[in-house]
């Protein structure tokens, strides 16, 4: 569930105070990151990228508080749980949208993000869970190789959202480079750095502790929340490998 804040209340009064009205109060940051190990479980298991990412996007933000925060309006809202987003190439050539609940069950997340992708590419209606949860924005842009994309500045869709292309061998490894964008009344960019780093880990954690080990834990707080999210670029979530 969400429920609305007084910013005085939280770590982010200053903050508010100072971004909710700036006229560009998001603020991206571009990182590679090293994929290797979810090319390597995807094609082992047959399991799909972009939901191994989803994943440890889910999991990298779920240990970090100032994601359960978004701003909203002119309010600041606290959430329980997060969702991440993705965009889904639907029967009709269009896309929808689509938010998966996150939890840190991998095995029960894939189940639902391929029953919900494939709902919504079947029915042609978004999937939207901002009610409940702060959702994380995704999109994939698969066709091409892509360095960086600085997102909308609308004031609109404060939520945070991660954009890649197709990722790119480099001798024996897998590079992505990543955009994270942000806004800042939510976060300040150590907040941003820490789940860049984090999520750089829980990609490595899928070797360090094995895949088996992972899809055996169980979630043992609260489940994760979405807020809805409608990027402004295409991913092509079921055919993506």
């Amino acid at each position: 569930m969400k429920q609305e804040i007084n910013p005085k209340d939280t770590s982010r009064a200053q903050a508010f105070e100072l971004w909710m009205k700036a006229p560009n109060p998001m603020v991206t940051f571009f990182k590679t990151i090293d994929v290797t190990r979810i090319v390597k479980v995807s094609k082992k298991k047959g399991l799909k990228f972009n939901m191994l990412l989803d994943w440890c996007i889910g999991r990298a933000a779920s240990s970090i508080k100032e994601f359960y925060l978004l701003p909203v309006g002119d309010k600041l809202m606290r959430y329980d749980s997060i969702a991440v987003n993705t965009i889904v190439k639907n029967v009709e050539g269009e896309v929808s949208s689509c938010d998966i609940l996150y939890t840190e069950d991998l095995d029960w997340f894939n189940r639902e993000y391929l029953e919900r992708t494939a709902h919504v590419a079947a029915k042609c209606q978004d999937l939207d869970l901002s009610e409940d949860c702060m959702v994380i924005g995704t999109s994939a842009i698969i066709d091409t190789e892509i360095d960086g994309v600085v997102g909308m500045n609308s004031g609109i869709f404060n939520n945070p959202f991660l954009i890649w292309g197709r990722y790119r061998r480099k001798w024996l490894r897998y590079e992505l480079p990543i955009s994270f964008q942000f806004h800042h009344t939510q976060m300040d960019g150590a907040h941003a750095g820490k789940f860049l780093t984090n999520l750089q880990k829980e990609i490595n954690r899928l070797r360090k502790r094995g895949f088996a080990s992972i899809i055996g834990s169980h979630i043992s707080g609260n489940a994760t929340q979405i807020v809805r999210f409608r990027p402004f670029l295409t991913d092509l979530s079921c055919a993506e490998e």
